[in-house]
Formats: structure tokens, C-alpha cells, sequence
């Protein structure tokens, strides 16, 4: 395995700037050359699963990051290979003698486009909209988060100079859940080490409003098989007797939930509540594009089902497609099961919990096995720190004098608790494109450039305010 470089994480020292207007009009300036370069990123067909797409479409991407690195005068530049056979990306770029660390983070893998054919446009071809905005896989989540990371960085050197040491670690296999940069930051402790880390991977609560996330739901994904028979079985000459597969796995799925539509696993706390800026529900059925008349699921506030409670989702089932089918008992059935899981409850335990629940529904005595693919732990940051404060005023003033809200996501990001681990006095921000218009991880993904434009120039000024705080 490759071995990284080691850095050291200065505390101190920054160097004079300019105005935050030169910081805005040089971003301006650059975003022709952004939406270059989010094509020849977005072309990539970097899902980082090789049963999916070939695994140099991620190799590709990799070697486009690292490229796009080296270019900036970033030193040490590394694909590192990672122990679930991914490459994460890093690079260092040093500050004034004595200036603070800043991580920042993206990802280059991407989630599967799903149905093609659902896409106004090619999902791996950067597309313009008549909307304005820029269409594509990953466009968003997250590859435009790392073409957010170069305009700020850009930014900076344009106007006045880094003011601090910038460690950069763009992920391989963060939608896999697969843990491969987890476990190596694990073996590596040095490597990723910063006085402060911004996470590039969240977004604003909606369009122009500035925000930051202060939670993250964990996450567990299983897969769970139901096996009844040795074979498939003629439905008409065994129906009604022979047990079928398929249908107790739809039963052990159904257990999963009330019939308000409430995650109910035993032992799993059913009615926590979000504290802070709430979700109004036409707000939320709009960003979700709820079908007219179809009902929400789960009680309580929309934000404290987003980002308080557990929640199960069935992903895919392997069944017999309907063209096709024939008249058969099945013998064997399978799905695909997540469980975001709230701040404040241990994944591995609710793991237990949800493992012990589908065993405890299967009916008909029907052999059951699941198998555990990946794990991430919930996160919580701290929100009065000097570095909040910065990303604060930058925000304001990138967003014409709008102030920062504060919200929870219903997401995961694993690495975030391996980090607070890790670093546990490193400040933490979550930033990010996946406002809800960007329907990431859906089909017709998208990026709103004035997003990028304004985030690129909130995360220039941030580094430079930062700067200047930790040398006061």
C-alpha cells in the first residue's frame, strides 16, 4: 500500500489580502473555466462498482483530480490506494510558515444514474438546462464540490496569497459506504491531520439561502435473503401450499413500518425531536415532488423525521421482472435495506437492532440470512466554534448580508466520525451543492452554478477570515 506524506499542522500566521470584492469578481471570472472543467469531471462514469461500470472510469477520475492538483502547485499529490480497493486522492499545499491547516473534502465517485432513459439529458454529459442550471451525475454530489474547492483556492492565490496550509483528500468510494478511506486514514493517523476540516459534500437548506449542517444521520445497509424451497415450484400445481419466497420477504419488509409509515425497529427511540430550523411540509413535498394527494409518511415534523429519527428504506429487491414472469412460487427473494440512523444512537447497535427485527418477521419458519455491506456512524458538530464563526461572516457576505442557518441532513458521510475521532480538537464544517433542486442520488441531478459561484467565494473568504482569526 502506498504510504503517504506526513505534514505538520501549524497553529498560527496568516498574510494580508485584499477587499472580498476581488475574491467575488475573480470567481466571476472563473466559472467559464469551472463548467470546463465539472464536464471533464462529470464524464467520468465513476460509480465504484465494477459489477456496475469498469473500474478505470474511477481510475480516470482519480487521475483527473490528481492532475488538477499538481496544476495548483499542490505537493505530495497521491492516488492512495485504499483497503477497499478504491483510490482517494490527496494533496498539500503550504501556507506561510506558522499558518493554520485547512482540510477540505470532496468525493469523485458518484451513484449509479439508475433509469437512463429517465434523463431529460446524458447523466455523464455536463448539460445546460433552460433553467440555467448545469445537468449531470455527480454535478452536485460531489465532483461539483471539488470544483468548489479549486475556485476558492484560486480565489485566494489571486488575491493576496494562501493565507493558510491546505490539505485536500478527495474520496473514491464515499457513496459505496465501503470504508476503504476510513480504515486507511486509520492506519495513516498524520495524514489528514488540520486545525480545521470543511467537509464539501452538503448543501444549502434551499436555493440562496446560506446554510451549514450540524448533523449527519448514520448509516447501515444489509442485505437480507429469504430462501423457502430447493426451486422454484409451478404456481398452480403448488400454489397455496408451497411457501413462497417472495412473499415473506415482502412480509418482513412491511414489518418495518407502522401504517402511518413510522421506522418501527425495538429498541430504537420512535419520536425524537429536531430542535432547530425547521421544514415546512409544502416546502418539503415540493423539493420531494410528492405525486398530488399521495401522503407524507411518519409523524412528528418533517425535520424531526429527516434528521432525528431512524429510517428504514428498502433500496431494490431481486425478484422476477413482470415482462417475462412466469407463473412460478419462488423459491428465493432478496433486498437491499438501508437505516439512516439519528445523532446520539450507535449504528452498530441499531444495527443489531434491525438484524434481530428481520429475523424475529419472517414468517412460515422461512430461512433467513443478512449480510452487513457497510456501516457509517451519525455526527454532530459543534456550532460555537471560532471556525463557525468565520464560515459565518463569509457566508453573509457572499450572500448579501443573509445569515447562516443551521440544519441537520438525513444523509450519511462516514468519514466525518473517523475524523472528529482522529482529530477530536479540529473544528468541523459541512458545506456543499446538494441544495433540494439538485436531486442528487435521483435522476436529472443538478448543479445551480450561482450555488457554486457563491459557495466558491463564502469558502475563499472563510480561508482567508479564518486565517486572520487564528493569528489574532
Amino acid at each position: 500500500m502506498q504510504q503517504p506524506p506526513s505534514h505538520p499542522t501549524a497553529k498560527t500566521g496568516s498574510s494580508a489580502t485584499p477587499g472580498p470584492s476581488g475574491i467575488a469578481t475573480t470567481v466571476s471570472s472563473l466559472m467559464p473555466r469551472a463548467r470546463g472543467e465539472l464536464a471533464e469531471l462529470v464524464a467520468f462514469r465513476s460509480v465504484a462498482d465494477p459489477a456496475q461500470f469498469p473500474k478505470s472510469e474511477c481510475e480516470g477520475a482519480a487521475a483527473w483530480v490528481a492532475d488538477a492538483l499538481r496544476a495548483e502547485g499542490f505537493e505530495d499529490v497521491a492516488a492512495l490506494e485504499t483497503p477497499d480497493g478504491t483510490q482517494s486522492v490527496y494533496g498539500y499545499l503550504p501556507g506561510p510558515e506558522g499558518a493554520p491547516t485547512v482540510l477540505l473534502y470532496a468525493h469523485y465517485d458518484v451513484q449509479p444514474p439508475l433509469n437512463e432513459d429517465a434523463w431529460h439529458t446524458p447523466p455523464f454529459e455536463l448539460t445546460e438546462g433552460p433553467d440555467g442550471r448545469w445537468y449531470g451525475r455527480g454535478a452536485a454530489d460531489c465532483k461539483g464540490g471539488f470544483v468548489m474547492h479549486l475556485l476558492a483556492l484560486r480565489a485566494v492565490k489571486a488575491n493576496g496569497g494562501l493565507p493558510v496550509s491546505v490539505k485536500v483528500i478527495v474520496e473514491g468510494s464515499e457513496e459505496q459506504g465501503t470504508g476503504g478511506l476510513e480504515r486507511y486514514a486509520e492506519a495513516h493517523p498524520e495524514l489528514l491531520a488540520a486545525d480545521t476540516i470543511v467537509i464539501g459534500d452538503t448543501g444549502n437548506f434551499q436555493c440562496g439561502l446560506p446554510t451549514v449542517t450540524a448533523s449527519l444521520r448514520g448509516m447501515a445497509l444489509l442485505r437480507v435473503r429469504v430462501d423457502t424451497l430447493e426451486g422454484n415450484l409451478h404456481s398452480g400445481q403448488f400454489g397455496g401450499a408451497a411457501p413462497d419466497a417472495l412473499a415473506a420477504l415482502v412480509r418482513v419488509l412491511d414489518s418495518l413500518r407502522d401504517a402511518e409509515g413510522n421506522t418501527v425497529i425495538e429498541g430504537l427511540e420512535p419520536d425524537a425531536h429536531w430542535e432547530g430550523l425547521q421544514y415546512p411540509e409544502d416546502d418539503f413535498r415540493r423539493d420531494a415532488k410528492v405525486l398530488d394527494g399521495v401522503d407524507l409518511i411518519g409523524g412528528g415534523t418533517v425535520a424531526d423525521r429527516l434528521w432525528a429519527r431512524a429510517a428504514v428504506t428498502v433500496l431494490g429487491i431481486d425478484s422476477p421482472p413482470v415482462v417475462g414472469a412466469t407463473a412460478s412460487v419462488q423459491a428465493s427473494a432478496r433486498a437491499a435495506v438501508s437505516l439512516r440512523v439519528p445523532p446520539g444512537t450507535d449504528t452498530a447497535r441499531a444495527t443489531e437492532l434491525l438484524i434481530a427485527h428481520l429475523e424475529a418477521h419472517v414468517p412460515w419458519n422461512a430461512r433467513v440470512a443478512v449480510e452487513v455491506v457497510g456501516q457509517g456512524q451519525p455526527f454532530r458538530a459543534d456550532t460555537t466554534s471560532p471556525a463557525y464563526t468565520a464560515m459565518g461572516a463569509a457566508l453573509r457576505e457572499a450572500y448579501d448580508g443573509q445569515e447562516m442557518q443551521t440544519v441537520g441532513l438525513g444523509g450519511s458521510i462516514p468519514l466525518c466520525n473517523t475524523l472528529a475521532s482522529l482529530y477530536p480538537q479540529a473544528e468541523m464544517l459541512l458545506i456543499g451543492l446538494s441544495e433540494p433542486e439538485a436531486q442528487i442520488h435521483a435522476v436529472n441531478e443538478s448543479v445551480d452554478p450561482r450555488e457554486l459561484e457563491r459557495m466558491a467565494v463564502a469558502e475563499a473568504l472563510f480561508l482567508r477570515t479564518y486565517a486572520q482569526k487564528a493569528d489574532a
